[in-house]
């Protein structure tokens, strides 16, 4: 906000405190100094919430302080009085707006730009209307008191209700005319064009709306001119409340407040003139008294009903908005779950079927929910053919366990070919403490199918391919042995090199040939999970590697192996994962250089962590990742012999058993390998692909 913005507004604001401060000097009555209404208090506080954020906010204090003064002096106010009233006016402004930024920043005049919008709001707002009116109250009684002139009582109780009245009433109003002269500037950039957004409202507005809201007014004026000109001799003060109850359910909340407005500027008039049912009280302070209390409870109840309407309309609108939204979520939903090639099905915790789409009735044969009593209607078979049993059949994942990538058959009149599909089952909560299972099954007959196909053709190729290897090699050894005799001449030496370079490409060839068959059976073959003593195993490993090592005539490997804790895996792979993890290692060391290594363990929650660390010729930079892809050699270069499958052997089989692998430098030189493996023991694990376990349906 510019300066020159910012003192035009204050000019403003002090032209219309000076208005309302004489209006209320104009009521006072019978030589008491004291004004029946108060109009300024509630222009000082719009006034200071609207240049709340002004660059020199302590020029309107010092202006407010000023006009108040004056206009307390030339209206016939004492020095003291003058002086006090300024000083509790300035106060009272002050409290308000701290009080109010305090108690609800994000309405229009305390940092925010929302609208009054709720009871809360108003009873924000009449709180803070009643306690910085008890603070002027206290403030200007106290310096007249202290300026020599008695402690005026009175004063301060008809300071109280008149100025807690005055402050609601026409607070409320100018802080409902600000926030919408804010919002649309911030929509037009400028208020030219407010008369013409009120025509073109008025021309989609209902006519019978129109002359409800005209009635009303007319109503309202007339019953309340009425009901104060002829109080003595027509009652009908019961009737206004009843009128105040109408507006407030019918017409807008910033009509409601110029009802209020209106009502209070009405009572005020006609009892200053001596008529209506408050003149008749004789005491002016206790005229003045219930006269700002008729006029603050008129607003009150007025203001509780429209704000609580506006709230339960808001409310109701947000909700059918959710409701929409909830509506198209379940649609789309509904849509994505009806169009997955995957089956779905929700399965409750007594058997049934709470949900299931398309795909689950294609890929079971219509079995889930089809009312059948025998559980072997459902035609449940493990993957080797042989029938589940009935409490298998209906084993639920609604524990905490879960079931993952669990194969089975499925034969029924329903699939009467038979259908591989993979379960998975998560357990689902359900709000009234009982447990279901969300599962997914995926058609998995063509994968297996093919993969039965491609173990077959392995097995078949590679006994196909080991058996001219043993003749080769056993026709190399038979020349090797007759070139024995033979007399030394440059011929048979370099018969004996071609011999001896035959034997070792088939050596090579039988070994790819291991290893092609390995990798299968740890990609393929079915696992048996079970309880694993690594320490044996590693144990057995090493026992084994040295012996070899001594035979061979290498350097015998050093192996510093710690305690393992038990895992819960297949035994023969688990064997083959360390074998090929410690035989790597012995066999990339620099020449030279006895192999040292070192296996450690320890559980880490339901896994076991293994590192195998060796001080060999380590991993090439930028490959500790690839090394495990199929047929990758890192040190291809270097007269290391391999296939390239002894690592992919080993992330298989650790994969399959829900574990993971991964390789890194050795700090002390060399390298490291690190995998995990379900740990056994007093935490068993969870039941995985290929345990056997499968989900009633």
């Amino acid at each position: 906000m510019s300066y020159r913005i910012s003192l035009a507004r204050t000019v403003a604001f002090a032209m219309a405190y000076l208005v309302s401060a004489w209006a209320g000097r104009l009521t006072v009555a019978d030589g008491t100094n004291l004004s029946m209404v108060w109009p300024a208090a509630g222009v000082a506080v719009i006034w200071f919430c609207a240049q709340r954020r002004s660059p020199r906010f302590w020029v309107d204090g010092a202006v407010l302080i000023t006009t108040s003064y004056f206009v307390n002096a030339l209206t016939g106010a004492t020095h003291a009085t003058s002086l006090a009233s300024a000083a509790a006016n300035f106060a009272q402004a002050m409290v308000f707006v701290v009080l109010l930024r305090r108690w609800r920043p994000s309405l229009w005049g305390a940092g925010g730009d929302e609208p009054i919008g709720s009871p809360r709001d108003l009873w924000v707002l009449l709180a803070a209307s009643c306690a910085s009116t008890a603070c002027g109250a206290f403030v200007g009684p106290t310096i007249r008191w202290l300026l020599g002139e008695g402690y005026p009582w009175v004063a301060a109780v008809v300071w109280l209700a008149r100025n807690t009245a005055a402050t609601l009433i026409v607070g409320m109003a100018g802080l409902c005319i600000g926030q919408a002269v804010s919002t649309y500037r911030a929509r037009n950039g400028s208020p030219a064009g407010w008369a013409q957004q009120w025509i073109a409202t008025l021309r989609v507005t209902p006519r019978w709306r129109i002359a409800e809201y005209a009635g009303l007014a007319i109503c309202t004026t007339s019953l309340y001119v009425v009901g104060f000109r002829y109080a003595d001799r027509l009652p009908l003060s019961f009737a206004v409340l009843g009128l105040t109850v109408w507006v407030a359910t019918r017409l807008a909340t910033p009509f409601v407040v110029a009802h209020s407005l209106l009502v209070a500027t009405i009572a005020a008039l006609f009892t200053l003139n001596g008529q209506g049912p408050f003149a008749v009280v004789g005491d002016l302070a206790l005229r003045t008294i219930i006269l700002q209390g008729f006029a603050a409870m008129v607003a009150v109840v007025g203001l509780a009903l429209a704000l609580g309407r506006d709230e339960r309309e808001r409310l109701m609108a947000e909700l059918a908005a959710q409701r929409e939204q909830a509506s198209r979520h379940a649609t789309l939903m509904t849509a994505i779950v009806d169009s997955m090639a995957d089956g779905l099905a929700v399965i409750d915790s007594t058997g049934g079927v709470v949900l299931r789409n398309p795909a689950s009735v294609r890929l079971l044969g219509d079995r889930i929910g089809a009312g059948e009593s025998d559980p072997a209607a459902y035609g449940f078979f493990r993957a080797d053919g042989s029938r589940y049993l009935d409490e298998e059949a209906y084993l639920k994942a609604l524990a905490d366990e879960e079931v993952r990538d669990a194969e089975i058959l499925v034969r029924n009149p329903g699939v009467p070919e038979g259908r591989f599909v993979r379960v998975t089952a998560t357990a689902l909560p359900n709000p009234d403490g009982t447990r279901s299972a969300v599962v997914l099954y995926h058609d998995v007959t063509a994968e297996r199918r093919h993969r039965d196909e491609l173990t077959n053709f392995a097995g078949v190729v590679a006994h196909d391919l080991l058996n001219p290897v043993a003749s080769v090699d056993g026709w190399t050894d038979a020349a090797l042995e007759a070139l024995a005799t033979v007399p030394a001449h440059p011929g048979v030496d370099q018969a004996r090199g071609d011999l001896a370079r035959l034997a070792r490409a088939s050596e090579r060839m039988r070994s790819l040939i291991e290893d092609l068959l390995a990798y299968t059976t740890a990609r393929n073959a079915a696992a048996a999970p079970a309880h694993v003593d690594l320490t044996a195993v590693v144990a057995d490993i090493a026992s084994a590697r040295t012996d070899a090592a001594v035979a061979a005539g290498r350097p015998e490997p050093r192996f510093t192996v710690g305690a393992f804790p038990p895992v819960y895996a297949d035994p023969v792979l688990v064997r083959q994962l360390l074998d090929n993890l410690i035989g790597n290692a012995i066999k990339y060391t620099a020449p030279g250089v006895t192999p040292a290594l070192t296996v450690t363990a320890a559980r880490e929650g339901d896994m076991v962590r293994v590192c195998v660390a060796d001080n060999g010729i380590g991993i090439p930079e930028g490959q500790h990742d690839a090394i495990f892809a199929n047929f990758h050699r890192a040190h291809s270069d270097s007269g290391y012999l391999g296939t390239g499958l002894g690592l992919a052997i080993c992330q298989r089989i650790v994969e399959r058993h829900g574990g993971t692998i991964a390789a890194s430098d050795n700090p002390g030189g060399g390298s490291r390998f690190v995998f995990t493996l379900p740990a056994a023991g007093p935490m068993p694990a969870k039941p995985r692909a290929g345990s056997g376990a499968v989900v009633a349906l």
